[in-house]
């Protein structure tokens, strides 16, 4: 028997068939590093117009988590798609590199700056350790196949770049939005340190609720202004407060001026509380029965004192417009020192702070009864002494959504301190933000909505910090009237200078009689340290204007949901401050990572996924290409299971692409191409559906629905191309003469679809994508894949005869069929499908579409011969095509040894027994002629 596979074109390929990603990729990774290939595309671009994503600073602090390698790898797609696009789209990584973190572990190291090292060498610790983190960091991003400026990234601990950050905060106070105040702050005791809005999130805690009764002093003034109010006992104004260890601190007791108020006697005793609250109240505290004595607008007990619950000192009733009926009792406890509309409230009737607790959360020695006690520790203590002066009405615990630092997760307080703000009112910058809001594109759209409810709870934004690890506020103040030196921009710009040389250090350890000369004994020097959240906020200054690859505005700012609260609006708001426009022109937000079930990742439940593993086990690109596949407008689900599946999809694309190769090992596109016009009408079809998919995958890429192209990506895998035209053209590429017309014509369509396929999946399966590009035939347009541009796709004209229609009947019919030869094979009634003889019965429209295939069907219904009848009712088996019945019998030709069509003339040919005479015609003569599928 002679062997005929020498005579067929079989697939050959140097593209892989197992990816070994995990294998494979740091091999790649290693070579365009020693290529320079971030270069390499920069010099490509050079001139082009440009595409600026401003990275988000991550916090150098710890491993890269899966939250991290998504938001890397969406701004990575998005960075090379742009420059297959022909933008010049540069990335400069960037690091947070400041703050209160990175002094706790080296606190944990060498001791407190100050106690046990000297600032000086604490800072130096500060920066090394912040140094390691970075590059730890670093390998984890490279790895995932983030293409940037590694070499060169942005810290915003550069000498550079903390003396810009100096800079931006001098434009900023000459603008006039900077100021001087005391007033209550979020306050970490543990860290010791003043924060900022977005440096707050909001964890579960129990607390203590308690209502605690304020003895009426002069009971005759009260009843005077009342009216006549029967009843007997004590009269009390009873509050209502989740923080017991506030009350050392109060001051007075706010009622609102247009609620009602109602007295009740209950039992032996007269309490006065908000009408609309009394049966809330009797609930809570257990009153059965309770009768109302008298009615009273909160604006008549105006300035009536009480008597502080456990101190020998009278507090005024006040009023204010933040007391409200939404929970409590309507009268409320107020601490100027612990609450800003207690600040604001205070203020109005001149009552001040009395600044009862140290930095550290400890009572001071002044404090009766509670000096020394730690705030977090004094509630029961509190509670008891209530108690034991009969002052206290009804005490629980409950749990609630409580604010904590986001860096130490320990609860906060709000504590009466002197910082540095930046002014939303003084100058207008609130309304001008805002308004700003309107220029900048928010995707997804609700994105818009967040940022202004963040906008309009917004407050004065504290930036100093009391941190010994951060960037200076590189101010001189007068000791007498406490404004800023008159010379302030100029002094700020000599000392930016000397931060550039040295770093913080300069001003830290700058005598300030090097720049006062004789004044400086009337100044004292700021020692307080900007916000982190100032130092990021403002890189749109520091980084984006200052480096000559990068510009202002930036065209896209993308971070997590979390960053309306937090860079989003630091950014604005600084921008804003600084050159009165927003620094982005699009905002894009991510949602979280959570399980497959939706929750929250968390190490101490054990459902987070490594994505250090992933790339360990599936591959770099496995987990590129979920991120692709996941909707991150909203939260993204991951797990072991999701990956595995991916996986799978992984493979499929990658076979397609191995399909495409393989059967392009013998073609020169400048050889072997067939214009478009001359290709057969399948090969048409197929690139014709691959020049419409790319117009559907461009406008996804500029939507940023990177889920859709993935799914458009597997449908036309599986669909298009595996279910479909593949299928059908490997008779035609592996059977017929190697230099046929009909065999060249499927190949130039391959050959224009790989070449489309490998740009499209560049910017998600990049490591696959560099794979390809060597593989291809010809001579590539560019080194690389990264800075190659879309292919150009030629299309069916609108009056093709066998329009994309027609194709998709087609493939319906050739799903149809194989349903029912899957079935026949199942029951042994054949083996292959090219064992099979098929015979479809169709209704006349059916009949006249697949009648124009003639010979040809047969090709694309995989089987040895077709038959077309005219509909018949009971015929065959009834299909999901209307109009269409197919009967299926087993065919008792012959097979033939080349093709494993069972035809009649196989055995009829003496010199090639085994052999069809199309086979023959193909080995032995000119080749079979096929003009059609």
């Amino acid at each position: 028997m002679t062997d005929y596979k020498s005579t067929l074109n079989l697939p050959k390929t140097s593209f892989a068939m197992k990816a070994n990603l995990a294998q494979r990729e740091p091999q790649t990774l290693k070579r365009w590093h020693k290529e320079d290939l971030y270069q390499q595309i920069r010099n490509a671009r050079a001139g082009r117009e440009k595409f600026i994503l401003h990275d988000g600073p991550p916090y150098a602090n710890g491993d890269i988590h899966i939250g991290h390698a998504v938001n890397k790898i969406l701004k990575d797609i998005i960075i090379k798609e742009k420059t297959i696009s022909g933008f010049d789209a540069p990335y400069i990584p960037g690091w947070d590199c400041h703050g209160l973190p990175i002094e706790h572990n080296v606190e944990k190291k060498v001791g407190k700056a100050g106690a046990k090292v000297d600032h000086a060498t604490f800072r130096k610790k500060c920066r090394e350790y912040a140094a390691r983190q970075v590059e730890g960091q670093k390998k984890d991003f490279v790895r995932l196949g983030v293409l940037g400026e590694w070499d060169n990234p942005y810290l915003t601990m550069d000498f550079k770049t903390e003396a810009d950050i100096v800079r931006s905060l001098g434009k900023i106070v000459e603008n006039g939005h900077l100021f001087k105040g005391f007033k209550p702050v979020y306050w970490s005791v543990v860290g010791g340190s003043a924060l900022a809005e977005a440096e707050v999130e909001y964890q579960d805690k129990t607390s203590f609720s308690i209502d605690v009764k304020f003895s009426v002093v002069n009971e005759s003034d009260f009843i005077a202004r009342v009216g006549n109010v029967a009843g007997n006992g004590k009269i009390s104004v009873v509050i209502w407060t989740t923080t017991p260890w506030t009350l050392p601190s109060n001051q007075a007791v706010s009622l609102n001026a247009d609620l009602d108020y109602v007295i009740l006697q209950v039992g032996d005793e007269r309490l006065l509380l908000a009408e609309a609250l009394v049966e809330s109240v009797a609930k809570r505290v257990g009153i059965e029965s309770f009768e109302v004595l008298g009615h009273v607008k909160g604006a008549v007990l105006e300035n009536v004192n009480l008597q502080h619950p456990f101190y020998a000192r009278e507090v005024p009733i006040i009023l204010g417009d933040h007391v409200t009926t939404d929970a409590g009792t309507g009268c409320v406890h107020t601490a100027p020192d612990h609450g800003a509309d207690d600040f604001v409230v205070g203020a109005k009737y001149g009552i001040g702070t009395l600044n009862y607790v140290n930095g550290n959360g400890l009572y001071r020695d002044v404090v009766e009864v509670f000096a020394g006690e730690h705030v977090y520790k004094v509630d029961e203590k509190v509670i008891a002494l209530l108690d034991d002066k009969g002052a206290l009405l009804h005490q629980e615990t409950f749990v609630h959504s409580f604010p904590h630092c986001w860096r130490t997760k320990t609860p906060l307080i709000f504590r009466a301190t002197p910082q540095w703000f930046l002014s939303m009112n003084q100058n207008g910058l609130l309304d001008t933000v805002k308004n700003a809001v309107d220029g900048v594109q928010w995707i997804p759209e609700w994105g818009e909505a967040r940022i202004r409810s963040m906008l309009d709870s917004s407050p004065d934004w504290c930036i100093s910090r009391q941190r010994t690890w951060g960037v200076p506020i590189t101010l001189f103040v007068h000791n007498d009237t406490q404004e800023l030196h008159p010379e302030t921009s100029a002094l700020i710009e000599v000392v930016a200078k000397r931060i550039e040389e040295k770093g913080m250090d300069a001003w830290f350890e700058l005598d300030a009689t090097e720049l006062l000369g004789e004044e400086a004994g009337h100044y004292t020097k700021v020692t307080d340290t900007l916000d982190v959240w100032f130092d990021s906020g403002v890189t749109h200054y520091s980084v984006m204007q200052q480096r000559d690859e990068l510009g202002y505005p930036a065209d896209l700012y993308l971070e997590g949901s979390d960053q309306h609260r937090g860079w989003f609006q630091s950014s604005l708001k600084t921008a804003i401050a600084i050159n009165n426009t927003a620094p982005y022109k699009e905002v894009l937000t991510h949602g979280f990572v959570v399980d497959a079930q939706g929750k929250k990742m968390s190490k101490s439940i054990g459902n987070t996924v490594s994505p250090q593993k992933v790339m360990n086990d599936l591959g770099g690109d496995v987990l590129r290409l979920w991120v692709s596949a996941t909707d991150f407008s909203g939260d993204m689900s991951v797990s072991d299971e999701i990956l595995k599946r991916t996986a799978d999809s992984y493979r499929r694309i990658r076979n397609t692409v191995r399909f495409f190769l393989s059967n392009l090992n013998d073609f020169e596109p400048e050889q072997h191409s067939v214009p478009f016009d001359s290709m057969v009408a399948l090969d048409k079809w197929a690139v014709d559906r691959a020049a419409k998919l790319q117009q559907e995958i461009l406008g996804c890429y500029n939507r940023y629905q990177f889920h859709l192209i993935y799914q458009k990506l597997h449908n036309f895998c599986v669909v298009d191309m595996g279910g479909f035209y593949l299928d059908i053209i490997k008779d035609r590429v592996y059977t017929m003469k190697a230099d046929s017309a009909a065999r060249r014509s499927a190949q130039t369509a391959q050959y224009h679809i790989v070449q489309a396929f490998v740009r499209w999946i560049a910017p998600i399966l990049s490591f696959t994508a560099d794979e390809v590009w060597p593989a291809l035939p010809g001579k590539n347009s560019t080194d690389t894949v990264f800075t190659a541009e879309w292919w150009a796709l030629p299309e069916l004209s609108d009056t093709e005869t066998l329009s994309n229609s027609y194709w998709q009947t087609v493939a319906k019919v050739k799903t149809a069929v194989n349903k029912v030869l899957e079935s026949q094979r199942s029951e042994g009634a054949i083996g292959g499908s090219l064992a099979a003889e098929v015979t479809l019965y169709c209704r006349d429209d059916v009949f006249d579409v697949l009648s124009q295939l003639d010979d040809e069907l047969r090709f694309v219904l995989i089987c040895s011969s077709v038959t077309l009848e005219k509909a018949l009712d009971g015929q065959g088996v009834a299909t999901e095509v209307a109009g269409l019945s197919v009967a299926v019998t087993k065919s008792e030709h012959e097979k033939c040894a080349r093709c494993w069509h069972h035809l009649p003339d196989v055995g009829t040919h003496d010199a090639h027994p085994e052999l069809c005479g199309r086979c023959i015609g193909n080995v032995d003569g000119n080749g079979e002629e096929r003009d059609f599928a």
